[in-house]
């Protein structure tokens, strides 16, 4: 095989892949945005087309990913140096980090335009603002400035079922806004459990993450404070008009869990965490994932019951 041969090989093996371009979008951080926009939009309490829903959480999803393009795009330096983040596309040198961001910014008009026709244009430019939050708020600006980085920026996260709910209503209303709280308060012991045992790759990159900035001993103390108080307030929204007994029932199994998994994690000292692996800060981040999941899943069972007079109260 002739020199040129082989370097043409090369070239192609080292091609960016569909599957390369798809990771840029941060598929996992997507299907949580279609799940609870799909919620918040089947809770709301008008009737969608499907053809619309559908085309709804369609662009959602992608203006969704067009948000995380936008931020490998800008995190390009610090997912180079983080185990979790080094295999990511632009620091693995599969994507260019121009073509990230020409990516995120097509995928972002195209998101935004799309479900204003699609939907309306109330939830065309909430989208909008949900891409700027995510993107300039907390990427360029909160994620390298403050250790409540994720505590403000968890708010670009729980947008997307208010997003939904304004798709199928064109209006706003309290519920919408619980969904969002939910997501909002359990963002922070979901992350902060996870910073627990990766501490070194938020060191290593320079980002303030609260367990570098204020140690692990405060951050088990702030991940209980949260859990409790998420845990009031999932337990309330049982008795708003997106909740009903089987949400209550859930809620109170989950959170009750939650505040086990919480309480057991402020009881430990580093040599305990460090001689197990992390075990319960381990097994807490895999539950909070399992917890915005049933109590998403409960509201959802809720709003499709009621045609029935079954859900709700």
């Amino acid at each position: 095989m002739s020199d040129a041969s082989i370097n043409a090989s090369r070239a192609y093996e080292d091609e960016a892949s569909f599957g390369d371009y798809f990771a840029l979008l941060k598929p996992r951080v997507m299907s949580l945005v279609v799940f609870t926009a799909l919620v918040g939009l089947l809770a709301a309490p008008a009737g969608v087309h499907p053809v619309i829903g559908f085309s709804a959480i369609l662009f959602i999803a992608i203006g969704g990913g067009a948000s995380g393009a936008l931020n490998m795009w800008w995190d390009a330096d610090i997912d180079k140096v983080m185990k979790r983040t080094k295999s990511r596309p632009i620091p693995a040198g599969k994507v260019e980090p121009g073509e990230a961001l020409a990516l995120g910014l097509a995928l972002s008009g195209l998101s935004v335009i799309m479900l204003a026709l699609a939907a309306n244009v109330f939830a065309g430019a909430f989208l909008a603002f949900t891409i700027f939050f995510y993107v300039v708020v907390y990427t360029m600006w909160l994620k390298r400035a403050t250790p409540q980085n994720i505590v403000i920026g968890g708010a670009a996260g729980a947008f997307p079922p208010v997003i939904g709910w304004i798709a199928a209503t064109g209006t706003m209303s309290v519920e919408p806004w619980l969904m969002f709280l939910l997501t909002f308060m359990w963002t922070p012991p979901h992350f902060w459990a996870l910073a627990l045992f990766m501490r070194s790759d938020y060191d290593d990159a320079g980002v303030p993450m609260l367990t570098v900035t204020h140690g692990r001993r405060a951050t088990r103390v702030h991940i209980l404070v949260y859990t409790v108080l998420l845990a009031l307030l999932a337990v309330g929204t049982a008795f708003s008009g997106i909740g009903g007994p089987l949400y209550l029932a859930a809620a109170l199994v989950m959170n009750a869990l939650f505040l086990h998994g919480a309480w057991k994690i402020s009881r430990r000292d580093e040599d305990d965490s460090e001689a197990d692996n992390f075990k319960v800060e381990r097994s807490f981040f895999k539950l909070s994932l399992l917890y915005l999941f049933l109590h998403f899943g409960a509201i959802l069972a809720e709003a499709l019951l009621k045609p029935y007079g079954l859900g709700g109260w």
